[in-house]
């Protein structure tokens, strides 16, 4: 069995779920957090039959919960080889003069402030395993490519790009890998939690197209982590085939 060890944030659904799946299928040790504790009781039932698994319930935002998540870690389990700094949600799909301002601020601290917190408090363990070690930071095409209604979610999506150039220049020489991957549309609870629960809003968006999956977006995140060492993917942009980009928005008079 391999003996590496992945560490995913968000765990408990889309991608963070279906990457804790594809990793398991290679036999890596995960290290799984999330919010909710009962979908990772749940995924750690489902999934250590196969590899060891650690499940730890975790808020990113709370920078002294993270830190104690990390010192806690079994010895079998801190030897950290990947972590996906997958935690995140969109919100506020509504113009910007007609959003709640709590739903910028939790976005902020989840994109942002959370992104940071796991980053920092793992950076030691990677470079200790140094060469062939790697972070995986879940962007969008959104902190790339503007849209109504993205706003504050957008932009702290290309917070997550910048992060990650910026990363990877200050850990070029310790063999730490830093990828941003930026998935346009999937279909997960994505739209569902934008919209507060609304199933119909989610229906229409992804009916009669093809998006991607979140199993799409974890083989993409494998693929990143297991190539050879001297090889590093600064970012990882992915559409479905059926998306692309729209012209330039022009208002005119009525």
């Amino acid at each position: 069995m391999n003996s590496e060890v992945v560490f995913i944030t968000g765990a408990t659904s889309g991608f963070g779920r279906a990457t804790a799946h594809r990793f398991a299928e290679a036999g890596w040790s995960l290290v799984l957090t999330g919010r909710r504790s009962e979908r990772l009781d749940a995924l750690q039932k489902e999934l250590s039959a196969k590899v060891p698994v650690h499940v730890a319930t975790l808020d990113v935002r709370k920078n002294e919960a993270v830190k104690e998540v990390v010192a806690a870690l079994p010895e079998a389990f801190r030897a950290v080889t990947c972590l996906v700094n997958n935690a995140g949600l969109a919100l506020a799909p509504e113009p910007a003069q007609k959003t709640d301002l709590n739903d910028w601020h939790t976005m902020i601290d989840t994109h942002i402030t959370g992104l940071v917190n796991v980053t920092h408090a793992l950076l030691p363990t990677l470079i200790e395993t140094g060469k062939g070690a790697s972070i995986v930071n879940i962007g969008s095409v959104a902190g790339q490519w503007p849209y109504p209604g993205s706003h504050v979610y957008g932009a702290s999506k290309a917070f997550v790009q910048q992060f990650s150039y910026n990363l990877r220049c200050d850990l070029i020489a310790t063999g730490v890998r830093v990828t941003d991957i930026a998935p346009g549309m999937a279909e997960t609870e994505f739209t569902l939690v934008r919209t507060k629960g609304n199933q119909a809003a989610s229906d229409a968006l992804y009916s009669t197209t093809t998006p991607l999956t979140a199993e799409d977006i974890a083989e993409q995140i494998f693929y990143v982590a297991t190539l050879p060492a001297h090889i590093n993917i600064n970012r990882l942009e992915i559409m479905p085939s059926r998306q692309a980009w729209a012209g330039f928005a022009v208002d005119r008079d009525k």
